[in-house]
């Protein structure tokens, strides 16, 4: 069920309410003019139930006016009546062929339904001419649904992206779409390994996908299938490696450090200016204690890539272990330029103010860092999660003391 809010439905015909009374004091007795205000006043309390009986009754009395059954359809769509809403604007576009800003309800109505062919022409017109913008974002959202369900898959793409520039805050709008994309990458790899279930592309995405769904076992076998075909193929020495990396810190495994390592190397053989290899080199040998080349690894990162935050507090933890935190610190100061809200760069800068002899200046670190840390457990379970860390995030050590 699509839009849960009905006010721009009742902005939709807000017109008919007043031209249906109008025709009922003008032109009618007493009891038409009584029903119309009583429903009107019913409908704008949000009592619909009782609008509906006071506008059937007008029906009644005045079958001939299109702006009652109109409003009766407003009301039906508000109930949930979707069948009555559609036979009520069916009512009131017979009666009068050109009454306008119906076409959008009528078809939100058929969408509700399930009728996604005979809702497209009101939605489509809704979703292109309305100049309401939540009749806009409805007929949008429904829109969205109808081509779904058609499997017209690239139209209802196309409109998720237009639903996202028109409404990029919206909550509703961000996660209807996502569903959207998330759908047609679904499909797009589904007729990928259709149409080419041996080439290299369907087992490379195929070992991306167990790769994000922590099925790492399977994803090491896609990622050498790879290989297999195609041995010099970039970024997948890497991928490779930052895959067994993963499964040795899931089953605790030297083996597939080892192997790991490899991968990076073999990456940097192929493509000396990969920054997330050298990286993830640098931090394997800072955690075993080879500081000299951890130091050269995470430099090589940063000379290709100068802003890469992590290896700024990577190669800062080096030069603060090697006692040199007047080098870490210009490190530290670019890392916190690049992410204010990464408690680690906090942290250190604490701990290279302390050997610095800057007892102000470590504590006003060590406050920001505690900020941070506390901010952070408050938002456990909210981190993404549609694919890995690119690369291995650096981490406070839990032996270290301020």
């Amino acid at each position: 069920m699509i839009g849960q809010t009905f006010r721009p439905i009742l902005a939709l015909a807000g017109w008919c309410l007043s031209a249906a009374l109008a025709f009922a004091q003008t032109n009618s007795g007493d009891g038409s003019a009584r029903y119309a205000a009583a429903g009107q006043q019913a409908l704008a309390a949000g009592r619909y139930a009782e609008a509906r009986a006071d506008y059937e009754k007008l029906a009644k009395l005045e079958p001939g006016v299109a702006e009652v059954h109109a409003t009766l359809a407003v009301i039906d769509f508000k109930l949930r009546d979707y069948e009555l809403a559609v036979n009520e604007v069916q009512t009131a576009q017979r009666l009068k062929p050109g009454l306008p800003r119906l076409d959008s309800l009528l078809g939100m109505a058929q969408a509700e339904l399930g009728r996604f062919a005979q809702a497209l022409p009101g939605l489509e017109k809704g979703f292109k001419q309305s100049a309401d913008a939540e009749v806009r974002r409805m007929c949008g959202l429904q829109l969205e649904r109808a081509y779904t369900g058609l499997k017209r898959d690239s139209k209802a793409v196309e409109v998720a992206m237009e639903l996202n520039r028109l409404y990029p805050d919206d909550p509703e709008i961000l996660y209807q779409t996502g569903k959207i994309y998330g759908n047609f990458a679904f499909l797009t790899m589904q007729k990928l390994a259709r149409v080419a279930p041996s080439s290299v592309w369907r087992h490379q995405a195929a070992a991306e996908a167990d790769e994000s769904q922590g099925s790492y076992s399977l994803a090491v076998t896609e990622y050498r299938q790879v290989l297999a075909l195609e041995p010099d193929r970039p970024g997948v020495h890497y991928r490779l490696g930052r895959t067994l990396l993963a499964r040795s810190h899931e089953v605790s495994t030297a083996q597939d450090m080892a192997d790991a390592a490899n991968e990076f190397e073999q990456e940097l053989q192929r493509d000396p200016a990969n920054a997330n290899a050298a990286y993830e080199l640098g931090e394997l040998r800072r955690k075993s204690g080879q500081l000299d080349e951890a130091q050269k690894f995470f430099e090589a990162a940063l000379k290709n890539y100068p802003n890469f935050e992590e290896a700024h507090l990577g190669l800062a933890s080096v030069l603060l272990s090697l006692q040199k935190p007047e080098l870490a610190l210009p490190h530290l100061q670019q890392a916190i330029e690049r992410n204010a809200q990464n408690e680690v760069a906090w942290y250190r800068l604490g701990q290279a103010q302390k050997s610095l002899g800057n007892i102000g200046e470590q504590q006003k670190a060590l406050a920001e860092y505690r900020r941070l840390h506390n901010q952070e457990n408050e938002q456990i379970g909210l981190e993404p999660v549609f694919s890995p860390h690119e690369v291995t995030k650096q981490e406070v050590d839990p032996n270290s003391t301020q």
